[in-house]
């Protein structure tokens, strides 16, 4: 079946490529099935795989050859240099981020509302992808991420930028028990009228105190629960798929 991503490329870093999947019509009637690329939410296994063969497919003209995935837990682990999974294949290893210096191998994140945050050095060679749910933010997973990126890689962060990917927005981010799962230090991104958090000025913020400039970090403000045609939201349909988000260094040649 053919695929449909939101192709993004950071401003004067034309190797870095970036993937936003969107939602599909699907082999059959049930709601996880319109692309969705993973194999834990009750969709049929042959229906996920040929999901991300087809993926695969779409983008190995923009010189990715393969992609490393995880077993997402809502932590904040880092893996560095992953290994290659196929699109018939289950990721094995648990975290919730990764980073290569490996020419044409994508960073692959599924999300059904949680942030994909896609991270690339200006000079094109080191690139890292996170998966952010609230407990990502909660424990300053893009903060840390960012920090251990550039020390594996001795680069510095104010070269580093970063574009977060379609994810739940500011009005639907509701948390009707701030002060347990929060707390006071987390109020200034916390709208006690509507209950909602704006994770999305949240982990802007966050960037910032990793280092990065403000004008190095880009989102695609697109809110994952209000767009029901274009992406799987699990605050709207509870049952639902994943679409991926992608980074990688292009292999293409010229």
């Amino acid at each position: 079946m053919s695929v449909n991503y939101l192709a993004f490329s950071f401003p004067g870093v034309p190797q870095v490529r970036c993937a936003f999947q969107t939602r599909t019509q699907g082999a059959d009637s049930v709601a996880s099935a319109g692309g969705n690329i993973s194999y834990d939410v009750g969709t049929a296994a042959h229906i996920v795989a040929a999901n991300r063969a087809s993926l695969l497919a779409a983008l190995q003209p923009l010189g990715l050859q393969a992609w490393a995935e995880l077993r997402q837990v809502h932590g904040d682990v880092l893996i560095f240099e992953p290994e290659t999974v196929a699109p018939e294949e289950q990721a094995r290893v648990e975290g919730d981020g990764m980073a290569t210096a490996a020419a044409g191998l994508g960073l692959l994140i599924k999300t059904a509302d949680c942030q994909p945050i896609l991270l690339a050095h200006r000079e094109g060679g080191h690139v890292a992808a996170i998966h952010a749910g609230w407990r990502g933010n909660r424990c300053d997973f893009p903060i840390t991420a960012v920090e251990r990126f550039c020390q594996r890689y001795n680069l510095a962060p104010a070269e580093v930028l970063a574009v977060r990917g379609p994810s739940l927005g500011p009005q639907h981010a509701e948390f009707v028990n701030f002060a347990r799962e929060w707390g006071q230090d987390w109020l200034p991104w916390f709208d006690p009228q509507s209950q909602t958090m704006d994770l999305w000025a949240l982990t802007r913020a966050q960037l910032i105190r990793a280092g990065l400039l403000a004008r190095n970090i880009f989102g695609l403000d697109w809110c994952t629960a209000e767009n029901s045609a274009l992406f799987f939201s699990y605050r709207r349909e509870k049952t639902c798929g994943r679409q991926a988000s992608l980074i990688w260094i292009s292999a293409a040649q010229g």
